[in-house]
């Protein structure tokens, strides 16, 4: 039986105090709440919606419940002018990943290109945010994050890899802009879109998930036990792949079937890692590259009906503000019971 949600609205204002009151009232260091805040603000503004206050609940309970350390420091380890590697040290990603990029972005700045690895993390949230961060600093930016099992081999029927998105995020010609920015996942939809539904009784479209035989389902239940469907086929299981190992094997974190649930407060740290690649583009591209973007931007925005990666968020991102963001009750009542 389908459930509906009864919603409010929250000025972008209200709904950063609620983040950064939910979160440090769990018991994260507000030192490691800020630019977490922004990430999850973010997020909620492009109209991710599922991806922001609805994860915020499960990260404040594993601080209260020790799954993760809200107050840990990162730890960062220089390996040459140009690679670094971040220990999360069992607390959340962000924290680990704004630290690192103090130490990358100059770096790339400096030499062209710079990489950053991170393990022992926690849950990236929106991997775009982060690339976009890097973006708006000037720099292309390559992003992955790896997760829990959710895709099944092509022709198996056990999960191996999670849904891993990946991330790549161009500077604007303005200072401070992002000219494009792609952020997918591996599977055809996000984990969260099948979970979501079940949560509320609703079926799901043919293609988005398998059964444990490995066939398609409507059934959002089923799908949570078989497997996400992988996006495009062997093609997104190719990329999922590829997230896989940069995050688990290049970064040295876990694999997906050594993590710890992204939900449950199993008491298992999740351990999962992120990869990130920064590009200075003028020092590579001979002075080329800012106007390549724009013609390559313009052969696109000039065909009706065309836009660009990221052009939907931006849009959101004016349209919500004004408007308010949009959560159930129920959900902003237990969130402000963290705070």
């Amino acid at each position: 039986m389908n459930r509906v949600e009864e919603k409010i609205r929250l000025s972008p204002r209200a709904a950063r105090k609620l983040i950064f009151a939910a979160l440090t009232g769990a018991g994260t260091a507000s030192a490691n709440a800020v630019y977490f805040t922004e990430a999850i603000l973010d997020t909620e503004l492009s109209g991710l919606e599922g991806h922001g206050f609805y994860w915020l609940q499960y990260y404040c309970e594993h601080v209260k419940s020790g799954k993760v350390d809200g107050k840990a420091k990162p730890k960062i380890k220089k390996l040459s002018p140009v690679a670094f590697r971040v220990d999360a040290n069992r607390g959340f990603a962000h924290p680990a990943i704004e630290a690192g990029f103090l130490k990358l972005i100059p770096a790339a700045k400096k030499n062209g290109i710079a990489g950053m690895a991170v393990h022992n993390s926690y849950n990236a949230a929106t991997l775009g945010f982060h690339t976009g961060y890097l973006a708006r600093q000037g720099l292309i930016a390559f992003g992955f994050t790896n997760a829990m099992p959710a895709i099944a081999p092509v022709g198996g029927r056990k999960p191996v890899i999670g849904t891993n998105p990946l991330s790549f995020a161009v500077p604007g010609k303005r200072k401070g802009t992002i000219a494009l920015l792609v952020d997918q996942s591996s599977s055809a939809v996000t984990w969260t879109a099948v979970k979501r539904a079940a949560e509320q009784g609703h079926p799901i479209p043919l293609g988005w998930a398998l059964d444990a035989q490995g066939k398609p389902t409507t059934d959002p239940e089923a799908g949570l036990a078989g497997s996400m469907a992988p996006s495009g086929g062997y093609k997104g299981f190719g990329q999922g792949l590829i997230v896989e190992v940069m995050c688990a094997a290049v970064a040295g974190a876990l694999r997906g079937p050594q993590m710890g649930s992204f939900m449950e407060n199993d008491g298992k740290p999740i351990g999962c890692g992120q990869f990130f690649i920064a590009i200075e583009p003028q020092m590579f591209s001979g002075g080329a590259f800012a106007a390549q973007v724009a013609a390559l931007a313009k052969s696109i925005t000039t065909q009706k009906g065309a836009r660009l990666p990221n052009a939907r968020r931006v849009a959101n991102q004016k349209r919500l503000s004004k408007e308010g963001l949009p959560i159930a009750r129920d959900l902003y009542e237990r969130l402000k019971s963290f705070a």
